[in-house]
Parts: C-alpha cells; sequence; structure tokens
C-alpha cells in the first residue's frame, strides 16, 4: 500500500459522516520523503475547496512559521521538507471541532498515512491530534513545548505538540510560545 492507495481508499470510504457534508477530500500536501509529519485538526473551508491542507490564513502563517525554521512543504530534500495531513480528512460543518467518533474513524488511515511515511518526528498542530497520538487530554496549552512520543508499529516517533496556527491568528500574544516549541523542533532535526 502506498500513499496514493490510502487517498484512493479515504475516495471510496464512506464510513466517516463528515464526507457527506464536505464539498471534497482533504487527505493530504508535502513531500511523502519528509522527516517531519504536521497533523492537523480538520480542513477548514479553504482546504474544503482547494482539497488540501493548510492552505488558508492559518495555512500561511503556517509556511512562515515553518520557512522561519528552514522548513517548507514544497521542499525536495526531506532534510528541509514536511508532510502535512489531519486527523479527520473532509471539512466538518461550520468548522467546528471534529467529534471523538469522527477522529476514531479516520484514526486508522492516520496511523497507516504514518507507517508509509515514516516521519522521524510529528508535530501535533492543536489538541486534536495531540490527544489522538498519545492519548493525552491535558488540553494544548500544557502539552505544548513538551516532548511525547507516539508508539506507530512498534516505533517510537517523538511528538511534539504546539499551538494550531488558526488558534494563533485568534490570539497572536502566544506567537513567541509557538516560536519556542519552532526553535525545540529545529535543535531536534539538528541534533538527529
Amino acid at each position: 500500500m502506498s500513499l496514493p492507495d490510502i487517498a484512493a481508499a479515504l475516495e471510496a470510504f464512506d464510513g466517516c459522516p463528515l464526507k457527506k457534508t464536505a464539498t471534497r477530500l482533504c487527505y493530504a500536501d508535502g513531500n511523502p520523503s519528509a522527516r517531519v509529519m504536521l497533523v492537523g485538526e480538520a480542513p477548514g473551508r479553504d482546504e474544503d475547496i482547494e482539497g488540501r491542507p493548510f492552505v488558508g490564513q492559518s495555512g500561511q502563517l503556517l509556511d512562515r512559521m515553518l520557512a522561519a525554521i528552514g522548513l517548507s512543504r514544497h521542499a525536495d530534500d526531506p532534510e528541509q521538507a514536511v508532510f502535512i495531513t489531519n486527523t479527520v480528512f473532509w471539512r466538518p460543518p461550520g468548522n467546528r471541532t471534529p467529534t471523538s467518533s469522527e477522529t476514531q474513524m479516520c484514526l486508522p488511515f492516520l496511523i497507516r498515512t504514518i507507517e508509509l511515511q515514516k516521519p522521524d518526528v510529528i508535530v501535533c498542530l492543536g489538541a486534536t491530534p495531540a490527544e489522538r497520538l498519545t492519548g493525552r487530554t491535558d488540553g494544548i496549552l500544557k502539552l505544548r513545548g513538551a516532548w511525547l512520543s507516539t508508539t506507530i508499529s512498534e516505533r517510537k516517533i517523538p511528538l511534539l505538540p504546539t499551538l494550531h496556527p488558526a488558534y494563533l491568528l485568534r490570539q497572536p500574544s502566544n506567537k513567541r510560545l509557538a516560536w519556542r516549541d519552532l526553535l525545540s523542533l529545529r535543535q531536534m532535526l539538528d541534533a538527529h
């Protein structure tokens, strides 16, 4: 199975009710060979239109944040690239937070994506992916900045929860916290 196979399986998957209200599948973007995988929560309006994660205002902020530490979704070099996906692959109505059952329905696809992409590091953008991949429910303001790990197919992967760019657009004073997290990510990548 490959990443395009997962996208095809998601296109055919009718088990998640979000698919009925969304315009299109929004599976992944970036370099599949990247060392860093970013996992967000769910597609928004712009993502639903384009069919790619993080393309709206929060995606533009994310691109600037990544560029500040030498990473890009468009980089060919896996050392400088990122691969981006979400915990659910269709836009929830009204951009609401996906329910626990919706994220559980999509979790096998996310896990298989991680197995195939084999990231060295996972960055969770917001509480939902951090909770799904670690089981921790402490809230993102408590979890962010602390290196955790997730085990996928007996492979332990370092995981860094941080603030979602959409949250940073609403709470710009917390950009300093996200910057600290990005610097920690850069240090981790440089050390390994």
